[in-house]
């Protein structure tokens, strides 16, 4: 495959998956017009570095060109003989702590999942996606995993999973957990011996670097605040953790630690979970010698040093091999591979996801969560047309050998109701309507749609009251840094009610009454009918409208691995029709807040779901049957 230089014409570079998808991050990130880097295709690097140099301060065409010559490959043209079952299911995404509390100490656990189970089999699930449950000191709700073969105490026990792995299997539906293997613990057993003894075998399992403690190793920033340098007092050593200064960067370099994550996942198919959702997989590889990040790609993205580990040098090779060595079952069946992919493009999710490649089965690309220029931390109204031409364009831009995820929410970002309509938890109509509008688009676009606990309610963010109900340490950290730098209570605060994870974490809510006074992460919003009790059995809930949805998706393959084919998109009317040989289906959306006309069409037509006049309401819905 060429190299690139400076020599190479902005258009040239552009070929690639990753200059492709630079590109395309620089315009989100900017808000530039995307007409720009065509006008600007026949000019090489080096001038435009020139060009950009008051800007950048120079050298930003070399993070470019280093990121592109250290990838390899073309995205996959080769496709399945027929889908895997994971292209026509729907997933549902449970954040353990907060879905169902069997004993009432404030904590969800397994034996409340358990006990769900039936709600979630008469939803339609077709597979459970489980936050980690694994044992935990819990700074970082889970995600800091001290032992990975076994449960938090306060979440139950290894019998309790293997029930719930039964209880799933038995009602036809599958489950699959989080797999965190960028980093550990610090409380893990391997870091511990490896700060106990930097010169044995566990001291290579992280990146320990000698210094002085006035110097951290490298200019790089976390995503939890401040720099992804510890200093170990102990060991004389700094020590890399891109999130929470509790979480340690394995070193994937290591071979032992490849081997060890590979033991994990087949101890875990053993016990017979479906496959596994990779927390942050795309940042395990670093070049062995870490350089310091851009400062203007710090400045960009708010995290200097990203480019380095963004898409690492080895991490096609990484993924390749887990996948022999970790998900291959004895009788050479796969269990399915999920990579969360935070910051990669549609066509380096390719690379990564492509059927003929051999290395994930489906990525989270996070692009269409925000529209660009802004971050979660942006105090703005969502726009679904964005999203609408998101996703359509995804469809439009992959191959046979290519899939699309399709989310909206998890545990990471806030309600999606309250980012479209912010005044949505006053406005109860308005409420369900926005949720459906969501849901729908979600339900019958071309790909596998995960749904985040609560969202078939249409739960929305929380009227939290004081930092002193806040419990995520992303949230807390940020409030901390901001005030250092300045920024008044009352600035800083707004800023939080604004992005804070802790809105997606709040309790599900399953009764009307339901008392959260003592839970982990107590829930204010309590507005009459949003609950599961109430929405269960009212055909007009957004419950409803979602199991409605979901069945009608089982019922005709057109919905879900049919073709995709955009009939009108203006004026907030977003028209598309889903087909396959055996049946076709219309899908009409109003994406704003204003009446709109309903755009002619030449086909007879059955509405199926939601109703169909003259005229399209604020934020309607209908999905129809097209006759033939």
């Amino acid at each position: 495959m060429r190299k690139y230089s400076r020599q190479s014409r902005l258009s040239e570079i552009m070929d690639h998956p990753i200059g492709r998808d630079v590109v395309d991050k620089l315009i989100l990130h900017t808000a530039l017009p995307r007409w720009l880097p065509h006008v600007l295709g026949r000019l090489k690097l080096r001038t435009i570095d020139l060009l950009l140099r008051p800007i950048t301060g120079g050298g930003f065409m070399d993070v470019m060109i280093g990121m592109v010559n250290q990838v390899t490959g073309e995205p996959s043209l080769e496709g399945p003989d027929e889908h895997p079952w994971w292209r026509s299911a729907v997933f549902y995404q449970v954040y353990p702590r907060s879905f169902a509390d069997s004993d009432g100490d404030g904590l969800g656990d397994v034996r409340g999942i358990i006990g769900k189970l039936d709600y979630l089999s008469d939803l339609g699930v077709d597979c459970i996606w489980l936050s980690p449950i694994f044992d935990s000191p819990n700074k970082d709700m889970g995600y800091d995993i001290r032992d990975y073969k076994a449960v938090l105490p306060e979440m139950g026990t290894l019998d309790d999973v293997d029930e719930l792995i039964a209880g799933c299997h038995e009602r036809g539906m599958k489950i699959i957990m989080d797999l965190v293997v960028n980093h550990t613990s610090a409380e893990h057993e391997w870091f511990q011996k490896a700060i106990a003894d930097p010169d044995g075998i566990y001291g290579g399992y992280y990146y320990l670097v000698a210094g002085t403690e006035d110097k951290p190793p490298t200019n790089w920033q976390s995503f939890f605040s401040g720099s992804t340098w510890r200093w170990i007092p102990e060991a004389n050593l700094w020590a890399l953790h891109l999130f929470d200064e509790s979480q340690m960067d394995l070193n994937w370099n290591n071979t032992n630690v490849r081997r060890e994550v590979a033991e994990i996942v087949q101890w875990w198919l053993a016990r017979g979970i479906d496959g596994f959702r990779m927390d942050v997989i795309n940042y395990i590889s670093k070049p062995d010698y870490l350089p310091d990040g851009h400062p203007y790609v710090g400045e960009l993205l708010e995290f200097t040093g990203i480019e380095h580990y963004l898409y690492g040098p080895r991490l096609d090779e990484f993924l390749a091999e887990l996948r022999r060595e970790g998900f291959t079952r004895e009788d050479g069946s796969v269990a399915v591979m999920i990579g969360e992919t935070p910051g990669i493009g549609v066509q380096a999710g390719r690379l990564l996801s492509g059927w003929s490649r051999k290395e994930l089965d489906l990525i989270f690309n996070f692009d269409g969560l925000e529209p660009p220029g802004m971050t979660r931390w942006h105090d703005y109204v969502y726009d679904l047309n964005y999203l609408a031409k998101f996703w359509s364009n995804y469809n439009a831009k992959i191959g046979e050998g290519d899939w699309v995820s399709l989310f909206v929410e998890n545990h990471d970002n806030t309600r999606m109701v309250s980012k479209v309509y912010p005044d949505a938890i006053h406005q109860p109509r308005t409420r369900v309507a926005v949720a459906k509008l969501i849901g729908t688009m979600q339900l019958t676009m071309r790909g596998t749609p995960f749904v985040y606990q609560g969202q078939e309610l249409g739960a929305v963010n929380e009227p939290f009251d004081s930092l002193d109900e806040l419990r995520d340490i992303e949230s807390i950290n940020r409030y901390a840094s901001l005030r250092e730098m300045g920024k008044t209570e009352e600035e800083v605060w707004n800023h939080m009610m604004v992005g804070s994870r802790d809105h997606s974490r709040t309790p599900i809510r399953w009764t009307e009454d339901q008392d959260d006074s003592n839970a982990w992460l107590p829930g204010h919003e309590r507005t009459p009918g949003f609950s599961v009790e109430a929405q269960r059995e009212n055909p007009d809930s957004v419950y409803s409208w979602y199991r409605d949805l979901i069945a009608l998706r089982h019922e005709h393959t057109a919905l879900s691995v049919g073709r995709l084919e955009v009939m009108h998109h203006e004026d907030d009317v977003f028209v598309y029709v889903r087909r396959d040989a055996a049946s076709s289906w219309l899908v009409e959306l109003n994406l704003g807040a204003k009446p709109r006309p309903r755009p002619p069409v030449r086909a007879q037509v059955t509405p199926v779901i939601g109703e169909r006049g003259a005229t399209m309401t604020p934020w309607e819905a209908t999905v129809s049957r097209i006759r033939d």
